[in-house]
């Protein structure tokens, strides 16, 4: 557990010295994030307006790498938002947006990182780091004093189970997701705890109470997105020096409103970075350079259409937007790269050592021992009773007098035995559902896993890979590059169509998206039409609506692991359907992503990622 879950209790709102934030925005979140900034001052009662200079693009990805993004410092002047209107409305039949195609990186939205949760864990640690790189940048670093973080909403809500504080400090000490050593995070946080000292960017020493400086505003989020946090660096006289407000929209991305330093200079997201520290940080690109990809599209019918007019399959459509950032051979190691973690998260959860997951809950892990069973044949095959000397040798019925004695003999008060546990004609089951239980007790532990999409729902797409790989298979290389590539593609049709955040969607944002995506994938591995993997990325999401996000005690366990597990098995279920079809159904998959998107926004707050509704208050925690 985190040294800092007595934060909760000990700052439960704020101090009369401190005001609320407020972002007057009545643009939707997918929108550029332009207006007005409030700058908050210590000790000030009131919120001064400073002017936004620039626009920030919400997309959030940088496209094919995941060095950190910064804006051309040479828009300097107010500029209109060129595709948001003045009011979104949040029911439009499809959410404006400024990029006009659905293409981001496979390599940003399957992402290295740690566990428990991609929008609760590895986007504030993102987010982070990039405020220190910006102070760094803008020669403030050695400045600070201080600093003062506010979580808003679903941040404040479950921050504390899903490691919120813990990563956002992580990354103010200038650790990544896809690096920092998960083994010593637990030392680092308590050597914190005990003296009161933050290393900001591993250089700079500087005071911080996590008691008193970590601010859960549980009851109030920010316009932009339910996952809200706001960082104001100080100096040794109480100034501030500087401030941003991050929003992280799911699976790790990140939409900032740019470090508005407190003398008015902006920092800006350019489209290069010359510097490596931040190699690991996708980040915000330009809308000319996401115009580049060579086959875009916006949605699955045009995503279709493109395949069948270039007679390509939804992988090779990928694969060559790919190629206009990369190399083949670059892309090849990145997307091997993303399956090794896989792979690794699933051999680490199956051998783990450990009996119990972190936090109160004191849940068992259940891996090592289902795998333990797989591997002898998962049932002991010796009936509890010898048949002969149960059944009469005719075959014709047990005798009463010998089922009597057999009774009798082992104390069972009943007329007949029970029957010998039998194992089912259905291995995948046992191995799609042990693969993906791997994965996500090694996420609940803050293990390394990948975004896919999201830590919640890392276990589905992992786990139905790894039972093709295994038996099925005749070209394992080539069935990666497919299945991981086809699946990012219908990953990106959601981020851009609706949400991958639970704190928007519920769960279906989650698992409800990763089982689609990894329908999709063994639909096109076992040579299903591009209109086939179509169809059984629809059904994965079909029988997914409604999915709510409501972990007991916020911890991404209790129903999250369990879930990834029937994740699996409904996507191989929902690819079988498809390809015993001819591609041709009723429902889209663009119909079906609109329905989850107006769901996700019918859907109340308390089963959105808050933890007030649902298991989370109907299941007592001791």
């Amino acid at each position: 557990m985190s040294t800092f879950t007595r934060a909760r209790s000990l700052i439960p709102r704020l101090s009369n010295q401190t005001t609320r934030l407020h972002h007057n925005s009545n643009t939707h979140y997918r929108a550029a994030l332009a207006g007005t900034s409030f700058v908050w001052r210590q000790g000030s009662s009131v919120s001064t307006p400073a002017p936004m200079l620039t626009l920030t693009k919400a997309i959030q990805s940088s496209f094919f790498s995941t060095s950190a993004r910064r804006m051309d410092p040479s828009l300097t002047t107010p500029v209109p938002n060129p595709v948001a209107p003045e009011e979104s409305n949040r029911n439009d039949p499809q959410p404006e947006d400024d990029t006009k195609h659905a293409v981001v990186s496979t390599f940003d939205l399957f992402s290295i990182g740690i566990g428990p949760s991609s929008s609760h864990t590895v986007g504030p640690m993102r987010a982070a780091k990039i405020f220190v790189t910006d102070l760094k940048e803008h020669n403030v670093l050695d400045k600070v004093s201080t600093l003062r973080i506010d979580l808003f909403g679903s941040l404040a809500l479950t921050g504390i189970g899903h490691g919120t504080p813990d990563s956002i400090l992580m990354g103010m000490e200038g650790e990544s997701p896809e690096t920092v050593e998960t083994t010593t995070i637990q030392s680092r946080l308590k050597a914190i705890d005990d003296h009161k000292a933050l290393t900001l960017d591993s250089t700079n020493r500087i005071h911080f109470d996590p008691a008193k400086d970590l601010v859960f505003h549980y009851f109030e989020s920010l316009p932009q997105h339910p996952n809200g946090m706001r960082f104001c660096a100080f100096n040794s006289n109480g100034d501030l020096l500087a401030t941003n407000e991050y929003f992280s929209i799911g699976g790790g991305f990140v939409v900032n409103e740019r470090t508005q330093l407190a003398h008015g200079e902006n920092v800006f997201y350019k489209g290069e970075h010359d510097g490596e520290g931040n190699k690991v940080i996708p980040q915000t690109r330009r809308n000319q350079d996401l115009a580049t990809a060579a086959l875009p599209f916006s949605n699955a019918t045009e995503l279709l259409q493109l395949c069948e007019r270039e007679n390509m399959t939804i992988a090779q459509v990928v694969y060559e937007n790919e190629l206009r950032w990369r190399s083949a051979e670059e892309i090849r190691e990145k997307t091997f790269a993303i399956w090794n973690t896989m792979d690794n998260a699933i051999k680490n959860g199956c051998l783990s050592s450990d009996e119990m997951l972190p936090g109160r809950l004191r849940v068992r892990r259940r891996a090592p021992g289902l795998y333990k069973k797989l591997l002898k044949g998962l049932y002991s095959t010796t009936p509890l009773y010898k048949d002969s000397q149960v059944l009469q040798s005719n075959g014709s019925g047990a005798s009463k007098d010998a089922l009597t004695n057999q009774v009798q003999e082992r104390g069972i008060d009943k007329i007949l035995p029970k029957r010998p546990v039998k194992r089912l004609m259905l291995p995948a089951l046992d191995y799609l559902s042990v693969y993906a239980i791997a994965v996500n007790e090694e996420n609940a532990a803050g293990g390394r896993v990948v975004t896919a999409p999201t830590n919640g729902a890392a276990g589905v797409i992992p786990a139905v890979l790894k039972y093709y790989l295994e038996f099925i298979s005749d070209n394992p290389e080539q069935d990666i590059m497919e299945f991981i590539l086809t699946t990012a593609a219908i990953g990106m049709l959601y981020k851009r169509g609706a949400s991958i955040s639970a704190a928007e969607m519920g769960c279906q944002g989650e698992v409800g998206v990763a089982c689609s995506m990894a329908s999709a994938g063994f639909a096109a591995v076992m040579g299903g039409s591009v209109r086939q993997v179509e169809n059984a990325a629809e059904i994965g999401m079909e029988h997914n609506l409604g999915l709510t996000c409501d972990p007991i005690d916020g911890l991404v366990q209790i129903p999250c692991i369990e879930r990834n597990a029937l994740g699996a098995v409904k996507a191989v279920t929902a690819a079988q359907l498809a390809l015993n079809g001819d591609g041709h159904h009723r429902v889209t998959l663009d119909q079906v992503i609109e329905t989850m998107r107006q769901t996700g926004n019918d859907m109340q707050a308390k089963y959105k990622e808050t933890s007030q509704g649902g298991l989370s208050v109907c299941v007592p925690v001791c």
